[in-house]
């Protein structure tokens, strides 16, 4: 497992202008790791990066605890996608300074935050959650440059499906 001591001069904001005003309306970016799909994932910015929990209790993201870079995708007030851009992720430490400053600021804008704020950092050090920043490190898609297909993943397989049955009729129905 990767472990950072936290933020450093290498991880200063190095955006441009409309990847730092899409993070600064981001609530949810759409984030691909190692070339796989990109998930949709909450996230909160700061200091010119996005911040990402994810872990046991929180959000799901395969592979971006231990991962180095990620695709980042935002829209803009449209709804539509405006920009994508490469991401240097960067993990934060529970103990480090870094963590301490800015783990309460990302729970307090937490929806839905099971307890206080004070606990839910508590729990995500306890339980080994991932706080990851994700900060510009290379020249961004926008415009014309972003792919003009829609990029839908086709539906996962889940357990979840089942069969539908007709509608339950208690008296017979007449037809006409």
């Amino acid at each position: 497992m990767r472990e950072d001591a936290g933020v450093t001069d290498e991880d200063a904001p190095g955006g441009t202008p409309l990847v730092d005003e899409a993070m600064k309306k981001a609530a949810v970016a759409w984030v691909s790791v190692a070339g796989g799909p990109a998930l949709a994932l909450w996230c909160a910015p700061r200091e010119g990066a996005l911040l990402v929990v994810s872990g046991p209790g929180e959000q799901a993201a395969p592979g971006l605890a231990d991962a180095t870079e990620a695709q980042v995708t935002l829209r803009g007030d449209h709804g539509g996608r405006i920009v994508t851009w490469p991401a240097r992720v960067s993990r934060l430490l529970p103990g480090t300074e870094a963590w301490d400053v800015t783990a309460p600021l990302v729970a307090a804008k937490r929806l839905n935050a099971p307890g206080p704020t004070i606990d839910l950092v508590a729990r995500w050090a306890a339980d080994g959650c991932a706080v990851n920043r994700l900060a510009p490190a290379g020249t961004p898609l926008a415009g014309a440059e972003l792919p003009a297909d829609a990029q839908a993943e086709p539906p996962r397989a889940t357990p979840a499906v089942r069969a539908t049955r007709k509608p339950f009729r208690l008296h017979r129905v007449r037809r006409r």
